[in-house]
């Protein structure tokens, strides 16, 4: 049984982890039989979003933890205490949060930082050579990680030409790609989809992130 970290950045798509994505993510692995360890930064979010108005909520604080909590039924880890040794792949469901609290590529763009546990684990992971997921958004984060070690890594965002140009300026190689669809690197055993990027509702998001998970799975049990 392939054992696979959910990195989530938070609960809900403006400020934290696309609820959708991480849910399907979830289901899609639980159908291929992996044993799911949920993970998420213990650190407060840079900002907080109204999901109704959609308006900053400057008074408000949420550690993303704890939020992503929500979405694991309360079954989730620390980040800091995850390793690429105790685990068989990687996967990061997309959402703002993933541009913003596990990066700065929504405020930086190619110029971004991620934050140090994420890019210690990615790291990790490249190392050993077990497979990373990437959904949505996030494939930026994992573009700028992977090109600041000297990799020229395969990614697609779907088709979004300011963002795919900001992951081509890091050094990265993005491809287009249909959000029912995925990028597979074979070289640096990257699986990549557009998810919400591009998807017009969660029929395509479901075949997209479907198709990833089963190329996980099948990288993390070669």
């Amino acid at each position: 049984m392939a054992r696979v970290a959910v990195c989530l950045s938070g609960c809900g798509f403006k400020d934290g982890s696309e609820i959708h994505e991480a849910v399907l993510t979830l289901l899609a692995l639980d159908r291929g039989g992996a044993q799911i360890v949920c993970c998420a930064p213990d650190a407060d979010q840079p900002s907080v979003v109204n999901h109704l108005t959609g308006q900053t909520a400057a008074a408000e604080k949420r550690n993303m933890l704890i939020e992503a909590a929500r979405i694991a039924r309360g079954q989730i880890q620390d980040l800091a205490a995850v390793r690429a040794t105790d685990i068989d792949a990687l996967i990061f469901p997309g959402g703002v949060g993933a541009a913003t609290n596990l990066c700065t590529f929504a405020k930086d763009g190619a110029n971004c930082n991620v934050l140090p546990q994420v890019a210690r684990l990615i790291g990790e992971m490249l190392e050993t050579d077990k497979p990373i997921g990437a959904i949505c958004i996030a494939p930026a984060l994992l573009a700028r990680v992977t090109t600041q070690l000297g990799l020229r890594p395969k990614v697609t965002i779907g088709r979004d030409a300011t963002t795919a140009a900001a992951i081509e300026k890091m050094g990265a190689h993005h491809v287009t790609c249909d959000a029912t669809d995925c990028i597979i690197d074979e070289h640096h055993n990257l699986v990549t989809t557009p998810a919400y990027m591009l998807a017009s509702g969660p029929a395509e998001v479901e075949q997209g992130i479907r198709k990833l998970v089963e190329q996980v799975l099948k990288r993390s049990r070669a």
